[in-house]
């Protein structure tokens, strides 16, 4: 079975398409290494055994979208997790946001809509929640405007998929995910952001090994305990086994509607402080950071509820926060030879 993983080499992607291709999946990533680099083919080969195959290609290039579905018209389903995904960078350049989000989806889906059949899973993320009025929030909580034009995407993303399943023969899972964090236990893949990381994690083990001064924490003043915001970080292992047991559903039919969302999270929410203070206990060592002004586009608090993936799914986070940032932390070990 053919599976194409769009965005393949980013952090989510290239972990998915580990657990696809361990489930014995033949994968096609698809990647414009815009944020991602060459050397993730080679982590996933080494891990699994297998080189997917990969082609360098812009879904936003309508005509070589077009000749790239035409060529594997073999493939059975598409993760689709190609975009550009930083809230605050999304505040300073929404037009990027837009153009690669959204034109990309709208490419891969002019071509899914041509097959008998076809399978489609959509990276989408809490921030559709926007600031939720209770906690945990399950897939019932209403949307909310967007504050941020990378959260405006997931929304319109959402709504794309959901109109175009209606009318075709589309079958979709939206997967809403928390906050990805982790590495792979090999440290043979793991996050690799481009400059200064817009996620806090990267920006905690960057800044353990010595290459940023220090770790600016975005706001003390929030409506929290103590002061930071809260999110639900998710071992991006345990992120990537949701989507091939998603997949696995709509492949064997057993979806009960055309377009199925679930959460995709712990169910436990973790302030800022509560994750520098465990980075601290696993990696052992103290972490220099300072206080600095809310980022727009942050939210106060955000963790899901998990149950309907827990009960539809059969799938459930198993690794703890702690375990997440002990193998973020291997992992940046590796990649600066601090081992």
């Amino acid at each position: 079975m053919k599976v194409l993983v769009t965005g393949g080499l980013g952090f989510i992607g290239s972990h998915t398409a580990v657990e696809l291709q361990n489930k014995g999946f033949e994968v096609v990533i698809v990647d414009d290494l815009s944020n991602s680099s060459l050397n993730v083919l080679e982590g996933i080969t080494k891990i699994t055994g297998v080189a997917p195959v990969f082609e360098q290609l812009d879904l936003r290039e309508k005509a070589l979208v077009e000749d790239f579905f035409k060529r594997h018209a073999d493939i059975a389903a598409v993760i689709h997790f190609a975009a550009s995904k930083a809230v605050g960078e999304s505040v300073e350049k929404p037009l990027l946001y837009y153009e690669n989000n959204v034109t990309s989806l709208v490419n891969i889906l002019k071509e899914l809509q041509k097959r008998p059949r076809a399978s489609f899973i959509f990276s989408s993320s809490c921030t559709v929640y926007g600031q939720a009025e209770k906690m945990p929030i399950t897939e019932a909580a209403p949307l909310q405007k967007a504050l941020s034009p990378y959260g405006n995407t997931k929304q319109i993303g959402e709504d794309i998929v959901n109109d175009v399943a209606k009318v075709t023969n589309i079958s979709a899972i939206l997967l809403r995910y928390f906050n990805p964090i982790g590495a792979h236990p090999s440290a043979e893949i793991g996050e690799l952001p481009i400059g200064v990381p817009q996620n806090l994690v990267p920006f905690i083990t960057q800044t353990a090994a010595g290459l940023r001064e220090s770790l600016s924490v975005y706001g003390n003043d929030y409506p929290t305990p103590d002061g930071t915001a809260i999110r639900d970080y998710i071992h991006v292992v345990d992120l990537a086994k949701a989507h091939v047991v998603a997949l696995q559903r709509l492949l064997d039919h057993k979806n009960q509607e055309k377009v199925e969302t679930f959460n995709v999270g712990t169910g436990t929410g973790s302030s800022v402080l509560e994750v520098i203070t465990a980075f601290e206990k696993v990696s052992g060592r103290k972490l220099p950071y300072k206080i600095v002004g809310r980022r727009e586009g942050d939210i106060t608090i955000a963790y899901a509820n998990t149950d309907k993936a827990n009960a539809v799914l059969g799938w459930k986070a198993a690794s703890t926060l702690e375990e997440a940032l002990a193998s973020a932390w291997k992992w940046e070990q590796k990649i600066r030879n601090l081992q």
